[in-house]
């Protein structure tokens, strides 16, 4: 490839629940640390779940400007926090970017369902207050769509502001669309990611009818259990995570440094089911392999997979055959589940797991899969069990599998300058 169709990564930024920065997040990350815990947001009493990893320590007002701060809108708090974070570890100042420069920095993220939190406080407003005592803001600041609007407005950034949302799927397509448009030329460099705040009443009651929650409400910091034979559900998680995603004729001009090159993306649909994934797990192994392609690897080349692993049982039973299935039935690949510490955030899940990733690779270090004690003979991989260790790894595979069928996959190489 040239130098313009290379894209690299020159800035994280992250706001998790095992930890508030970049640092802090990969830290608690390598040593297996938990952040889930009992639900604080609001009385979960209704519902059968009753955890959740939620960001505490986290001063939503510090992160927003004053004019949004009567939105109590969280996730555009922790979006615009990781972002500025990103921008700051790329040596980027938005202040200092020419009018051209702003024109060609984009903004391209994914989130599930960004201000829905903002939407079920403005219904209850409604029906218990009335109409007069409603934000005129109550819809528009609910839609998904505005997450990147706000985050270009905040830093001035002109290029392209879109949103995706494909369920847990939306930040690996959102990465994936950068891209493709910083290979196709449309913009200099992107800022992606994903970031979602849905530990809300009426979301979580909705999962819970769905049966697809955890009730293991004794012990929080492990009721998330990928790939264990006693698993019961997933742990909603929240957070935000952003790169700065460059063409490397950019990061080069500047002087940047690199922290990780993306080199392949792939989904598909699996056009099974609305919740189930197809039992074959076919079509999230041919992500995967697109994915490969798109990269020029091989799957013998292929280092670490970072997992999906939400903890229910079809998607850990499923996904762990798709992976034999990928790369040549190599059961031998680490792998390990990031949910395990930190829950399941959703749309922004794939982002997470893609820094997560980009640290793994350039320190050299497995992060594991903890809360693993009864394995499921039907899941057969090394998950990197409950303790981390290290490894050489070149080239990484981050997996994600959406309700509505969906399968993506990114590809990310060491940068060896």
């Amino acid at each position: 490839m040239s130098d313009t169709e290379r894209v690299v990564i020159t800035g994280m930024g992250a706001v998790s629940p095992n930890g508030i920065g970049r640092r802090n997040f990969w830290e608690a990350c390598a040593a297996g640390t938990s952040g889930t815990g009992a639900i604080t947001q609001f009385d979960p009493a209704t519902i059968p779940c009753k955890v959740a990893g939620e960001v505490n320590g986290f001063d939503v007002e510090a992160h927003l400007p004053h004019r949004l701060r009567r939105y109590h809108m969280r996730v555009v708090a922790m979006a615009l926090a990781a972002t500025e974070e990103a921008l700051l570890d790329a040596h980027i100042d938005p202040d200092r970017l020419a009018t051209d420069e702003r024109q060609r920095t984009g903004v391209l993220i994914g989130t599930g369902a960004a201000g829905i939190a903002f939407g079920e406080e403005q219904y209850e407003t409604y029906f218990n207050e009335g109409y007069r005592r409603m934000s005129p803001y109550a819809v528009v600041a609910s839609f998904v769509g505005m997450l990147s609007s706000e985050i270009s407005m905040v830093f001035n950034l002109r290029g392209m502001s879109h949103v995706v949302s494909t369920g847990c799927t939306s930040a690996s397509d959102a990465t994936g669309y950068a891209l493709q448009a910083l290979r196709s030329g449309w913009a200099d460099r992107i800022i992606t990611g994903g970031a979602e705040a849905c530990i809300v009443p009426g979301v979580m009651a909705g999962f819970c009818r769905m049966g697809t929650m955890t009730t293991r409400n004794g012990d929080p910091t492990s009721a998330s259990r990928p790939f264990n034979v006693d698993r019961d559900g997933f742990v909603m998680g929240e957070g935000a995570w952003m790169l700065v995603l460059e063409t490397l004729t950019s990061a080069r001009s500047r002087g940047a440094e690199v922290l990780g090159e993306l080199t392949g993306y792939g989904t598909t649909c699996d056009a099974y089911h609305r919740v189930r994934p197809e039992p074959e797990g076919e079509e999230a192994a041919r992500a995967i392999t697109v994915a490969l392609d798109d990269a020029g690897v091989t799957p013998e080349q292929v280092d670490y997979v970072n997992l999906h692993g939400t903890a229910t049982e079809l998607n850990d039973r499923i996904e762990s055959h798709a992976i034999r299935l990928a790369l040549a039935d190599r059961p031998d690949v680490p792998t390990s589940a990031l949910k395990s510490m930190i829950g399941h955030p959703q749309g922004a899940c794939g982002a997470a797991g893609l820094v997560e990733t980009i640290e793994a690779v350039r320190t050299g270090w497995l992060p594991p899969t903890i809360n693993y004690e009864h394995p499921d003979p039907a899941c057969d991989l090394d998950y990197v069990p409950n303790e981390g260790r290290s490894a050489d790894l070149e080239v990484a595979v981050v997996n994600c599998i959406a309700f509505g069928s969906k399968n993506s996959a990114l590809v990310v190489r060491r940068w060896d300058g």
